[in-house]
């Protein structure tokens, strides 16, 4: 008993230290990017105030997109959740995954608290994927045309080039095998046993093969759910999340003046939070999105202060706030869970 509290005492102070290593470099990479504290701060000055409010508003909408994501995921299975629960869902995952190890943290809390009701294990199993999933996609077909826009009317550098092929390639790689394991199902189940066995023998646990063939009849079943009609609405929620993230980030823009084109803002949005997904055991991608940003907009002519003022901004509306926000509301699902 002993040396499983000293081992989760020592899980959460690596946890602790590399989320502040991560902030520290997200402040060492945006810093330089600021011409001069005086120009900043006439941006941050002059902001119209009344168009950060739309911002927040943008988000708010984002967020209930997410949570009708949420909601229509569970109904794959017929279990049904109020829309304001599951965005409540929503939000206290995200505070989760900002202390616990990301989106591993987020998707595990997502399965507790939908998973709350007899005979639920199946749905809750589906909302911690799902959701993630087709959000991701949807950045996928997002950062598609901002990639065109790039190459069309901007010149990349290798480096960019080498890098978004690189992620491009991997989630493209990840819908064929997908489409792949839902035709040729025998051999996807021997596969996923197969994994699941090895990573149990790392961890030196036991396995259940039952319960691995569960787990997969349960994705297969979603799945076939979805070609009847269903995937639209799980889309649409995912669209919702997605278009009123990124109109957050153009109200930011807009406030400070900087009236961007559609190309420009689909050119520095989609393709950095997809890198900050692929990062899953960073909270929220920090680091890696506000970088990655911050060099694309720079790159496409936008001011360096400028971009700095709207990045941070856009990440304290879309990011921050609502994972802080998120951490009552994860106290209160946690004790509702446990009633």
């Amino acid at each position: 008993m002993k040396n499983k509290i000293e081992r989760t005492k020592t899980k959460a102070f690596w946890q602790h230290l590399v989320t502040l290593i991560i902030l520290g470099l997200a402040v060492h990479l945006l810093l330089p990017q600021i011409t001069t504290l005086e120009n900043s701060w006439k941006i941050l000055s002059k902001m119209l105030f009344w168009a950060v409010g739309l911002a927040f508003i943008a988000q708010t909408i984002s967020y209930i997109g997410s949570g009708f994501l949420l909601q229509n995921t569970l109904e794959l299975v017929n279990q049904p959740v109020p829309l304001y629960r599951s965005t409540l869902v929503v939000l206290g995952a995200a505070s989760v995954a900002l202390v616990a190890g990301g989106t591993v943290g987020s998707s595990a809390a997502i399965f507790k608290w939908t998973s709350n009701e007899k005979g639920s294990v199946v749905g809750a199993t589906l909302a911690s994927l799902f959701p993630s999933l087709f959000t991701s996609l949807m950045l996928v077909v997002f950062s598609f045309f901002g990639v065109i826009h790039l190459f069309l009317v901007h010149d990349l550098t290798k480096t960019q080039i080498i890098g978004f092929s690189i992620t491009l390639a991997f989630l493209s790689a990840v819908i064929i095998l997908s489409f792949l394991a839902s035709h040729y199902r025998e051999r996807a189940s021997s596969v996923i046993q197969w994994f699941g066995q090895t990573f149990a023998k790392l961890r030196h646990q036991p396995f259940n093969p039952d319960l691995i063939q569960n787990e997969v009849d349960i994705i297969f079943f979603a799945w076939d759910e979805l070609w009847k009609g269903k995937w639209l609405h799980l889309f649409l929620g995912a669209f919702i999340n997605v278009s009123f993230d990124m109109l957050t980030l153009y109200c930011v823009f807009f406030a400070t003046g900087d009236h961007i084109s559609l190309g420009v803002l689909l050119s520095g949005y989609a393709l950095p939070l997809i890198l900050g997904r692929l990062a899953f055991f960073l909270p929220g991608g920090v680091g890696v999105i506000e970088s990655s940003m911050a060099a694309l907009y720079t790159g496409l002519g936008i001011p360096n202060a400028t971009a700095v003022v709207v990045i941070l901004g856009y990440r304290l509306i879309s990011f921050w706030i609502p994972s802080i926000l998120g951490f009552p509301i994860a106290a209160y699902l946690q004790n509702s869970n446990n009633r």
